[in-house]
């Protein structure tokens, strides 16, 4: 999804690398939570990033362009650079959650910390690195995400990890800051793994949210202003959830899928709850958690 080239950034909106918080995986809430929540893709080198199993102890944080303030002026720069185009996609869902979760909920919405980084990153959720991909920490209300991430859509899981691609997986991310301010987000830790689980409900409805962002993000209003979005951006956006659903990876890494072990949704799946938040832009359309069929999003009435 383009930006209109005349909207106002704040590059000082997004953090850069960094912040050198280091509480231990393992320690509570924090460290069971990322094992659950960290990335869209897992496996175990993912884990072995953040427990520091196979960890190249040489490895450092590499910041991103820490002058985002100064590069990231304009709707025109978040079309043609990566880094603003997530600066951009930041205020955009601000905007919309700002307003819609006060409507919605009649509370006061807080916006997440956002931190951009290369290489590793250390959280109040523990080491982040590359090979965990983006997540959301709850105890500092932060999302991570590796810049490379997106290379990696593309190179390992075929994904056209591009505009509107990028920015539902921001979009995805805010989704768990809305579902903690809900309260929602620790059902995933009560019942982790399973085709049916908490985990898994709680992936696909921060699918949804993301859907809803993308359904209401090119009204008119605010600094940010997106274009219409084009069949080709969509279909993009959809390959890019079913390119990091549970069967599709483990079939990928496994070579076949354990339906036990799901934590995300199946490719089906995640397709399919995005959609209907994009279809709907209703959040009572994203109740999973009451869902009798995941495969099957109930229909508003």
């Amino acid at each position: 999804m383009s930006f209109n080239d005349n909207s106002q950034l704040n590059g000082g909106r997004v953090g850069s690398g960094g912040g050198g918080r280091g509480i231990a995986v393992g320690g509570g809430l924090g460290g069971a939570v990322l094992l659950l929540l960290a990335g869209l893709f897992f496996g175990q080198g993912g884990i072995d990033a953040l427990t520091g199993g196979n960890q190249d102890d040489t490895q450092s944080t590499q910041q991103v362009d820490s002058g985002l303030a100064d590069r990231c002026r304009t709707g025109e720069d978040a079309n043609r650079d990566t880094e603003c185009r997530m600066v951009a996609t930041v205020q955009s869902l601000d905007q919309f959650w700002g307003g819609y979760f006060l409507e919605a909920t009649g509370k006061k919405y807080s916006l997440p910390q956002v931190e951009l980084f290369r290489g590793t990153d250390s959280t109040s959720c523990g080491q982040a690195s590359s090979a965990t991909g983006p997540f959301y920490c709850p105890p500092d209300s932060t999302v991570y995400l590796d810049t490379g991430f997106f290379d990696q859509m593309r190179s390992q899981f075929g994904a056209d990890a591009d505009a509107l691609a990028q920015e539902y997986v921001m979009a995805h991310e805010v989704g768990h800051h809305v579902q903690n301010l809900q309260g929602a987000l620790g059902r995933a830790q009560q019942d982790p793994h399973g085709a049916t689980s908490a985990a898994v409900r709680t992936e696909l409805q921060a699918d949804c949210y993301a859907g809803m962002w993308a359904h209401h993000a090119t009204e008119p209003g605010g600094a940010v202003q997106l274009e219409p979005i084009t069949r080709t951006q969509l279909a993009d956006a959809i390959e890019a959830a079913g390119a990091i659903g549970d069967d599709r990876i483990q079939e990928t890494t496994q070579g076949r899928a354990n339906p036990e072990s799901f934590t995300h949704g199946t490719s089906a799946q995640r397709q399919a709850w995005f959609l209907t938040g994009y279809q709907t832009g209703d959040i009572r359309a994203c109740n999973t958690f009451t869902a009798s069929d995941l495969n099957r999003p109930a229909a508003l009435t």
